[in-house]
């Protein structure tokens, strides 16, 4: 459910006065939102916003996976809640929910997993979960939407031998000297209101880099900084 592939329903949601609109992948277990004007809202937005109603009444851990916006970790700290990531997959998401006793997590992708109905990502609970965010505070969801930090994100990948792949984070990392750094998946670094993480692909002789910052150029450039470093 990209905005790419969901133009059509954009249109649809222009004019036909609905108060939301939820797009699903074939499987159901990922959401993405369009607000009442048409706009997309999109997946990274849907853990963020449902995170922000769970914790307005009740309070606890929230996990994420590493490659998931930040958002969700600063509604954490509005909240003054623990907050811990995962590597990336469902089961990680859940496993590290279990441990810490996560009143709910998920995924960037729009998976939200609420460990009262069950372990899994579920659109449908988020769903019920915005609607209710809606219902108690009297508020359109653009406006919800609103309250949230806003962040870019930023996403490339490089072709890379995986007999490559240790020099190359070990290069990236020395780099990076100021960064905070996790190895939990791939190699992720983190400063205030920024971070970049750089992945191999299981699958291909690929490294995938993704940042997020508070500016599109700033994502841009810390991306743009791996790749010249990969060169």
């Amino acid at each position: 459910p990209t905005a790419e592939n969901l133009s059509g329903v954009l249109d649809t949601l222009i004019g036909s006065q609905a108060a939301i609109g939820f797009c699903q992948d074939p499987d159901a277990d990922r959401l993405a939102v369009i607000d009442e004007w048409g706009h997309y809202i999109g997946e990274e937005y849907t853990l963020a916003l449902c995170t922000d109603h769970l914790l307005r009444k009740s309070k606890g851990p929230v996990v994420t996976n590493c490659s998931t916006s930040r958002m969700t970790q600063d509604v954490a700290a509005r909240f003054g809640v623990a907050f811990s990531r995962s590597a990336v997959g469902e089961a990680n998401v859940a496993d590290e929910m279990l441990r810490v006793g996560a009143v709910i997590g998920g995924e960037g992708n729009g998976g939200v997993i609420h460990p009262e109905i069950g372990y899994v990502r579920d659109s449908f609970i988020a769903m019920a979960m915005l609607l209710d965010a809606m219902a108690a505070r009297q508020l359109p969801i653009s406006r919800l939407t609103e309250e949230l930090p806003h962040y870019v994100m930023s996403k490339q990948k490089v072709p890379l031998e995986r007999e490559q792949l240790a020099d190359v984070m070990a290069r990236v990392q020395s780099h990076f000297e100021d960064a905070e750094v996790s190895a939990l998946d791939g190699l992720r670094l983190d400063w205030p209101g920024k971070w970049v993480l750089v992945r191999a692909s299981n699958t291909e002789p690929i490294v995938r880099i993704m940042s997020e910052a508070e500016t599109a150029g700033e994502a841009d450039r810390l991306c743009q900084e791996v790749e010249h470093l990969i060169g």
